[in-house]
């Protein structure tokens, strides 16, 4: 990569600076839930055709393809991807500022608007320099990630990675553990697998006063969250990370009631294919048993949820390197492995990929708020540096 395409990165961002902060502002007072982006979309695709980038929309229902081609790069010729996320969580916004959702109980509080304003604005640097490009570009503004079976898995079914073939791709994600101006890389597997355990327990209800009389799901419920957890830690190899949490357990009795039934949600989450699935069988053999053997019974639903993540090798040198000739040495981070879940990691079973983390922090400005978090919000500096690495990203 030249020090001239650094400097035009830098001066187009720069300029366009104001009205990407525009467009994460837009987007941020007017969340959309996940599979239901239909305004995202359209906002989306107005400042594309604004731009004078071709595009489709309704991929993945509610999703966008759009394509950066310079005059050598041919019909067919395969291309780097770009993706963003459109949709927003559902969560009562608590932060006071001028572009406040204005949808009752729904925010972006993952930055999901930011993830697709700094494509929009990285977007307009790659189609001034769409002629230097080694190869086209293709962005892809998918729906759906926070919630099962993730938009990228509609978006592939619809042939987002061909057509031209996707040979490449990269994605980022804001960090509120990191200071504006800094990214973050990890090489190989990086975030888990995540699925979703729901056990409803059927016992037999009563007097609290005659527990005799009752096959209370409650006290069977507290044993399977302790036998589960035995289960897991005992048999999951200790180098293989993996954690299950219980995050609801509701049984609507009363003080002297023992209610019939009890309701238990939580997560699955690992880094292993293999043990994974053992893992999952075990869970509902383990909730069926424990049940059984008091005298009640558990209905067990698990929802797969999103493969681990793996990035490239070679794509994340490439862009760990261009970062940090980019941004500079210190700015570039060595992330750990996460026990959390992306929805792109469906790309990275297809593609090589590099998904790395865009720093939004800063403490003098009361930014600390971590994502799905009632008052996270960013460093607007960081839309800056967001669209400089997604622009550098097909020059690597």
């Amino acid at each position: 990569m030249t020090p001239e395409i650094h400097t035009l990165i830098r001066e187009k961002s720069e300029e366009i600076f104001e009205k990407v902060r525009g467009y994460r502002e837009h987007l941020h007072a007017h969340p959309e839930l996940s599979y239901q982006e239909h305004e995202t979309m359209k906002y989306v695709s107005e400042v594309l055709t604004t731009i004078g980038i071709e595009h489709t929309t309704g991929v993945g229902d509610t999703g966008i393809v759009a394509m950066i081609r310079g005059a050598k790069h041919s019909e067919y010729m395969p291309c780097f991807g770009l993706r963003a996320d459109l949709d927003a969580l559902p969560i009562q916004e608590e932060n006071e500022v001028p572009y406040k959702s204005t949808k009752e109980g729904i925010m972006h509080a993952c930055g999901h608007d930011v993830h697709t304003s700094v494509l929009l604005g990285a977007a307009e640097i790659l189609n001034e320099l769409k002629d230097e490009l080694p190869q086209p570009v293709k962005l892809i503004f998918q729906p759906g990630e926070e919630k099962n079976p993730g938009g990228a898995t509609y978006m592939i079914r619809d042939g987002a990675l061909e057509n031209p073939k996707v040979e490449r791709m990269a994605a980022l994600h804001v960090f509120p553990d990191m200071e504006v101006g800094n990214v973050g890389f990890k090489e190989g597997i990086y975030m888990a697998s995540c699925d979703e355990v729901y056990i409803t327990i059927h016992g037999k209800g009563g007097h609290g006063a005659t527990p005799h009389r009752c096959i209370d799901p409650i006290m069977i419920g507290a044993n399977m969250l302790q036998t589960m957890q035995q289960v897991v830690s005992r048999k999951c190899d200790p180098k293989i990370p993996c954690v299950l949490s219980f995050g609801h357990f509701e049984a609507l009795g009363a003080t002297n009631v023992i209610p019939s039934k009890a309701h238990l949600k939580g997560t699955f989450r690992t880094m292993n294919e293999e043990w994974r699935a053992q893992a999952l069988a075990l869970i509902q053999q383990t909730a069926e048993d424990v049940a059984k053997a008091s005298g009640g019974r558990a209905e067990v639903t698990i929802s797969k949820g999103y493969p681990y993540l793996e990035n490239d090798p070679e794509t994340t040198q490439r862009m760990r390197q261009a970062a940090k000739d980019f941004l500079g040495e210190e700015h570039v981070e060595e992330l750990p492995i996460r026990l959390t879940a992306e929805d792109f990691s469906y790309y990275s079973q297809e593609v090589p990929v590099c998904f790395f983390r865009l720093g939004v922090r800063n403490e003098e400005e009361g930014i600390v708020y971590g994502v799905h978090h009632p008052r996270f919000d960013i460093d607007k500096k960081s839309l800056k540096f967001g669209m400089q690495m997604m622009a550098l990203a097909p020059f690597c």
